[in-house]
C-alpha cells in the first residue's frame, strides 16, 4: 500500500520590492533627479524616521525656522550620517552647499538644536565666490523607513564608496526616486546617479570625478527641471565622454501640452561652447506601484528628447 504523499509547503511570495520591479520594467531614469539651488545637510545618526525631520533631533521651533529658510532659496533638507557604526554623543555637523559648482561651502557643527540657527541664518544668504577647488560631497540615499529599497541597496554603495572615499561619503535621507535605489547625488553640480550597487558605484563615481559622466545611470541635474534633465542628459550621450559641468541648461520654455524647448550650452577645456537647442516631450507611463511603501497605482512621467541640435 503506497504511504500518503507528504504534504509540503508552498514557497513563500517573494516580498514586493519598488527598484526590483522597477528594473524588470526598465523604468527610464532620465528626468527624474530632484530639482535644488541649496542644499543644507544636517548630521544625526538616526534612527530616522519616515520624515526623517519629524523626529526629536531638531526641536520644532528650530526645525520651523530651517524650513522658513530653504523655502525662498529652493533648496533641500537632508539629515546625513557617516556610513557604518555611528558615535553616539559626538559633535555633529552641518552644511549649506550650493549646486552650482564656484561657491564657497559652509560647515558648521551642532550639539544641540539652537546651535543650528547659524545654519538657518546662512542658507538664504548670497555665497561667496570659492577661492580655490571646491571639495566634492558624496550623498547616498540610505532612508530605510521610507522606503526599504533605499536602505537594503543603499548601505552596500554607501559603504563602497566610504571605503574608497571616507571624508566625501555620507549617507542622506530621501532624496526621491526610491525605485532607483541605490541612488547617488554628487555636490557641487548635484548630478544624480540612479540603479547603482557595490559593484559598479565606485567605477561609476570615479569616472565622474575624473572628467567622464556616465549617461547610462545619470537620473538628472539638479539645476534643471525634469524637461531639461532630459535634454542635459541626451546631451551628454552624443557630444560625451564629457566631464560634469560641461553640458549646462541654460533657459527652456512650454512650446504644447507636454512638449518643452530647452537651451544648452555644451562645452569643456579646449574647446569651443556649442549653443544647444532640444526639443522635449513628456508621456504618461502605466499606472505601477512606485514605491515599495505604495497602497496604490500611480502613473510616472517618461520625458524624450525628439531632437536635438546646434543653434
Amino acid at each position: 500500500m503506497a504511504a500518503d504523499p507528504v504534504p509540503t509547503e508552498a514557497p513563500a511570495a517573494e516580498p514586493f520590492r519598488c527598484a526590483t520591479a522597477a528594473r524588470r520594467r526598465e523604468d527610464p531614469l532620465a528626468a527624474t533627479a530632484t530639482p535644488a539651488r541649496r542644499w543644507l545637510l544636517v548630521e544625526h545618526p538616526g534612527p530616522w524616521p519616515f520624515n526623517a525631520f519629524a523626529s526629536d533631533a531638531i526641536e520644532p521651533h528650530v526645525l520651523a525656522e530651517l524650513a522658513a529658510a530653504i523655502r525662498p532659496a529652493r533648496s533641500r533638507l537632508l539629515m546625513i550620517r557617516r556610513p557604518g557604526r555611528q558615535v553616539v554623543g559626538a559633535e555633529r555637523r552641518w552644511a549649506v552647499l550650493d549646486t552650482e559648482p564656484g561657491r564657497e561651502q559652509v560647515w558648521g557643527t551642532w550639539r544641540d538644536s539652537a546651535d543650528l540657527r547659524d545654519a538657518a541664518a546662512i542658507v538664504g544668504e548670497p555665497l561667496p565666490e570659492a577661492t580655490g577647488p571646491t571639495p566634492t560631497t558624496l550623498l547616498v540615499c540610505t532612508h530605510g523607513r521610507h522606503d526599504v529599497c533605499c536602505a537594503v541597496r543603499g548601505r552596500p554603495v554607501a559603504a563602497a564608496l566610504a571605503e574608497r572615499w571616507p571624508e566625501e561619503t555620507w549617507e542622506c535621507s530621501h532624496i526621491g526616486g526610491d525605485r532607483f535605489a541605490a541612488n547617488v547625488i554628487v555636490l557641487p553640480g548635484g548630478t544624480t546617479y540612479g540603479n547603482l550597487d557595490a559593484d559598479n558605484a565606485v567605477d561609476i563615481v570615479s569616472s565622474h570625478l575624473t572628467g567622464a559622466v556616465v549617461p547610462a545611470y545619470l537620473r538628472g541635474v539638479a539645476s534643471a527641471p525634469p524637461y531639461g534633465q532630459a535634454a542635459v542628459i541626451a546631451a551628454y550621450e552624443r557630444y560625451g565622454p564629457l566631464p560634469a559641468e560641461a553640458v549646462r541648461f541654460v533657459d527652456g520654455r512650454q512650446v504644447g501640452e507636454g512638449r518643452w524647448i530647452a537651451d544648452l550650452e555644451v562645452g569643456q577645456a579646449g574647446r569651443a561652447v556649442a549653443h544647444v537647442v532640444a526639443e522635449v516631450e513628456a508621456s504618461e507611463r502605466p499606472p505601477t506601484l512606485l514605491t515599495c511603501a505604495a497602497h496604490m497605482e500611480t502613473s510616472a512621467r517618461a520625458y524624450t528628447v525628439t531632437r536635438m541640435g546646434e543653434a
